[in-house]
């Protein structure tokens, strides 16, 4: 673990002088986070200055020792740790703000025509079936639906009419189409001879990058899940793993069990150690601010409601592993779709929140407001980021920080159009690359029969594999990506899943064919495929 300062990886990026709006909203964004507890210290800081031992001319180092003891030095460090993990790097002081967002233009102007698209269909679907967007529950309404609270699976709403705003498909076919009007693909060599479906030349790693990015991941360290990891029997392993993540929780250190995971979590740990990451401590304001968005879904029916009710029923309530979750996830995602503080993370992310107007206001800017609240509109498969979750937190409050935190940090990426290295179009350019260097002979087999790998691969990446893998597998696919803060590995992933069925592949002779050999990867083993296709294949 060591015991390196926990801002060394992040010193490179803060240059001697970063921009100044970037750094005002950063430490806007601590303070905010500093001022929830505040009030907490400061009761503590008064019950010690009634210590005697408290003298006036060693208050300096006395204070110091006080927030060290008390657990106020850690619990600032890992609120800053956590902003500098989510926080986008500074750029040029001139930049203007939306370079912060997305530096490329083409993939702003992509995003926005996206953004629209979607809008539209929603809108029309609301002027099709002659449903507002939003309006208040009557009193015999809101009764109903509170006494159902804890048992919404069972309700069973007329849905054939709703359809999801958009599934992955679609999403793909977008992707596809993006070009950098700058550039001629005859103009660039080193992407001259990519044959794959992203024709937008992003830098993404290659396989000795992946190796030193993924260094931990290696043949000869010791990792959950593993039989002969580093020729250590594997209990002996996991025991001496679990007494470690037991010490990094005692310390409650962020940068340590970020660390940590990357070896895998125990099962026992996980629930723990993810908070901590994330930096989610269960507060009573926690608590009730859940209970006030609760109190949102109550009094107000959103047409987005419907959305999500259809999107479980398509998916979670049809899965063997996260049927019997329904409950919860119409809790979280229904409060989720209603909490404004998620508007903040489209400061960093490529996106913009749709806005609606208030009936017979259209176009008058002054009575716009986001819609739905959050700024976020589900599409197929969404609520498949939740329910993976629901194995570890059975306490709705916990479950719904953590989701959203994971959220606004990971998986907003997978549904945006943007140049971050895990965004969801390199992730896509990466697979191929990975695929068509690596596996030529599979890759130009399959594009020949038309069955372009990532047409398959594609809807396991936007869903982090949810949904996909076994529920152990996934975890343990998912500790690597809070470890690593990176979604870079759900690529990996995708391509060591063809190299593993590769023999398969070449045999079939369409996009079918193909497709029904890689349609059940719950068997899958996820450590395994990882560290045989990055350090075992001689790539």
């Amino acid at each position: 673990m060591g015991s390196a300062p926990w801002w060394r990886k992040q010193r490179s990026a803060w240059t001697a002088s970063p921009p100044l709006p970037s750094l005002c909203s950063f430490l806007s964004k601590l303070r905010g986070r500093w001022q929830r507890c505040r009030r907490q210290a400061k009761l503590s800081a008064q019950l010690c200055l009634h210590n005697p031992e408290i003298k006036l001319e060693s208050l300096k180092e006395d204070i110091k020792e006080f927030l060290k003891t008390s657990g106020w030095e850690k619990k600032l460090q890992n609120a800053v740790y956590n902003e500098l993990s989510v926080f986008p790097l500074p750029c040029h002081p001139s930049a203007p703000p939306e370079h912060i967002k997305e530096s490329l233009a083409y993939m702003r102007k992509a995003q926005g025509n996206w953004e629209k698209r979607i809008l539209k269909s929603l809108n029309s679907m609301c002027t099709e079936l002659g449903i507002p967007l939003a309006q208040k529950r009557s009193i015999n309404e809101q009764k109903e639906l509170l006494s159902k609270w804890n048992e919404m699976g069972t309700d069973e709403p007329d849905l054939s009419l709703f359809r999801p705003v958009y599934a992955p498909k679609d999403f793909l076919e977008v992707l596809m189409n993006l070009r950098n009007p700058n550039y001629e693909s005859s103009e660039q060599p080193s992407f001259r001879n990519h044959l794959g479906l992203i024709q937008v030349p992003l830098k993404v790693k290659d396989i000795p990058e992946l190796k030193e990015y993924f260094g931990e991941l290696d043949l000869s360290t010791g990792q959950m899940d593993i039989d002969d990891s580093a020729n250590v029997p594997p209990e002996l392993f996991e025991n001496e793993h679990l007494r470690l993540g037991q010490k990094v929780l005692i310390k409650q250190d962020s940068a340590a069990s970020q660390q940590y995971v990357r070896q895998g979590c125990p099962t026992s740990l996980r629930a723990e150690l993810w908070a901590l990451i994330l930096n989610i401590s269960s507060q009573p304001e926690d608590i009730l601010y859940y209970e006030q968005l609760k109190s949102n879904v109550i009094q107000h029916d959103l047409l987005v409601d419907s959305l999500i009710y259809k999107d479980v029923k398509l998916t979670a309530s049809n899965d063997d592993y996260y049927f019997v979750f329904e409950d919860y996830l119409y809790q979280v995602l229904l409060c989720f779709s209603r909490d404004t503080s998620v508007l903040d993370h489209f400061e960093y992310n490529s996106a913009t929140p749709p806005k609606s107007y208030i009936r017979g206001k259209l176009g008058m800017e002054e009575y716009a407001v986001f819609y739905p609240p959050n700024g976020v509109i589900p599409f197929h498969g969404f609520s498949m980021y939740v329910a993976p979750l629901c194995f570890l937190y059975n306490e709705p409050s916990r479950l719904y920080q953590i989701f959203r935190e994971i959220y606004v940090r990971y998986f907003f990426r997978l549904h945006s159009i943007s140049s971050h290295p895990s965004g969801i179009v390199s992730l896509c350019l990466l697979f191929e690359t990975l695929l068509q260097t690596h596996l030529p002979q599979l890759f130009y087999h399959l594009r020949e029969i038309g069955a372009q790998p990532l047409r398959i691969s594609f809807k396991w990446m936007v869903r982090a594999f949810s949904g996909y893998l076994a529920t152990d597998q996934l975890l343990l696919l998912w500790d690597r990506i809070l470890g690593y803060n990176s979604l870079e590995i759900l690529a990996v992933l995708a391509a060591a899943v063809f190299a593993f069925r590769a023999v398969n592949l070449m045999e079939v002779t369409s996009l079918a064919a193909a497709e029904a050999v890689l349609a059940d990867l719950s068997t899958l083993k996820v450590m395994p495929l990882l560290q045989i296709f990055l350090f075992a294949t001689g790539t």
